[in-house]
Order: C-alpha cells, then sequence, then structure tokens
C-alpha cells in the first residue's frame, strides 16, 4: 500500500480510537448539522450524506443522544438554536512540498485563519492562496475493508467494480475501493447485500498524484497534519504526500 494510502488508513483508526471524545464528538456534531442543512434534512432515508456521517459518529461511539442534539440544532426541533457557521477551505504546502488541503467549519473567518496560518508557519509549511493545491484533488467515494484473506478481497474487490466501483486497491490487507461520489450508496449495497460491512464509507478529497517525502520532511508534515486536525474549527486535513513505510509504522505506534 502507498505511503498515502496507508496514512489515511492509520488517520482513521487513530481518530476512531482519539482519547479526546470532547474535541471529536464537537466535530462529529458540526458535520451532522452540516450534512442535515445541505444534504436534504433529517429523514435518513432521503439524505445519504446524513447517514455517512452518523455511520463516521456510531464508529467512534459517539453517543446516540449527541447525535440527536445535533440533529435538532439544524432543525431548530425543540428550540434547539441552530449554530450559525460556514464551511471553509484553506490550501497550503507541509514540508517537503506535499500539499494539504483543510475543510473546515467556522463562525469566525478572520479568527480560524489566523489559527490555521500560525499552524502552518510553525509547522515549517505555509498557507497558500484558494486554488493553489485543490486542483490535485478529486472528489470520490471510498470504501474500505480489512482483508485477512487476499483471495476473498479479490473477489469483493471485482464484486464492487461490478456494481459500480471505478478502482480497487488491495495491499497490507486493506481493501479500498473508489467511487464517483454517486455511486457511493449503490457499491456500499452492493457489498452489504453480501454481508459485509465496511470500516468505513465517505466522501473525500483523493489526490491525482503523490509527492514522496524523505523521513525528515514525513515525520515534521506528520506532525503538521496532526496539529492542524486539532483545530477546533479544522473538520478534515487531505494531503498528497507519500511517506515511508517506516516513518507511518512509527506514526502508527504513538498514541
Amino acid at each position: 500500500m502507498s505511503g498515502h494510502s496507508k496514512w489515511s488508513t492509520i488517520k482513521h483508526q487513530k481518530g476512531a480510537t482519539d482519547a479526546r471524545r470532547g474535541a471529536v464528538f464537537t466535530k462529529l456534531s458540526r458535520d451532522i448539522v452540516l450534512a442535515v442543512r445541505d444534504g436534504g434534512g433529517p429523514d435518513l432515508v432521503n439524505n445519504f450524506r446524513l447517514r455517512l456521517t452518523i455511520a463516521k459518529a456510531k464508529g467512534s461511539n459517539m453517543p446516540a443522544d449527541n447525535i440527536a442534539r445535533a440533529i435538532k440544532r439544524a432543525t431548530g426541533e425543540g428550540g434547539e438554536a441552530g449554530e450559525h457557521f460556514e464551511a471553509v477551505v484553506y490550501e497550503g504546502y507541509g514540508p517537503g512540498g506535499g500539499a494539504i488541503l483543510l475543510q473546515a467549519v467556522t463562525s469566525n473567518r478572520n479568527r480560524t485563519a489566523a489559527e490555521v496560518r500560525f499552524a502552518f508557519t510553525r509547522g515549517g509549511g505555509s498557507l497558500g492562496e484558494s486554488g493553489c493545491v485543490a486542483w490535485n484533488f478529486e472528489t470520490k467515494g471510498v470504501i474500505t475493508l480489512k482483508m485477512p484473506d487476499g483471495q476473498q478481497g479479490e473477489e469483493l474487490g471485482l464484486l464492487a467494480i461490478d456494481a459500480g466501483a471505478e478502482d480497487v486497491k488491495l495491499e497490507d490487507e486493506i481493501l479500498e475501493i473508489y467511487t464517483a461520489p454517486d455511486q457511493l450508496q449503490e457499491v456500499q449495497r452492493a457489498l452489504e447485500t453480501h454481508g459485509v460491512t465496511s470500516e468505513s464509507a465517505e466522501i473525500s478529497l483523493v489526490p491525482k498524484s503523490t509527492v514522496p517525502l524523505d523521513t525528515k520532511a514525513a515525520e515534521q508534515t506528520l506532525r503538521l497534519l496532526d496539529n492542524l486536525e486539532e483545530l477546533a474549527d479544522v473538520q478534515k486535513a487531505y494531503t498528497n504526500a507519500d511517506f515511508p513505510p517506516e516513518v507511518l509504522q512509527k506514526y502508527q505506534e504513538t498514541p
């Protein structure tokens, strides 16, 4: 598995066991609010984005009460005040030249921009202008499965392709399935029909090309990405950096 893909998988695993539940749940609550507002309302049957977001929240052990409160805030139901925030994208470069794209949700653009700029500078990177790296990312549906049995992984990969997936990658017992955003639901349903439960299924930004980093730049970039995602307003960080296996191994073992 490439150093970029493996980083994405490790981030998902680490995020699911993050000890700082308060910060994680706040970000997930914002995701739910946006999914309700922008994805078609609180109806799970008709709002696939909301279903994906709630599945992600449950995977992070977010209590059902928290999920229900987030939906009420989005709809104003029961006197819950709606949050006034907006989605913002920040773009820049990490040490070694890897592109970094951030998705943020903020109620104060100036505050968030200052925090993001400071984190980039402190981490050896630089915040860029709008559009400087976005061209290198495309929106895809991404389904991740653990596949200890390589043969089963190949069979499920073929099943996913038949169901409409664009590409599959099977390495290091991890099967990654890539779809067009509007085909994610269809492919996921096909897998579920065969009794397959995914590790994660989400709409993600996937780099068109990657930038290999040496050990020093890779370690610095991983620290920068962690620091950026720790910012309260940053929901998700994406990169096209390709990390050496030994650096990722050390990163995976770090609490």
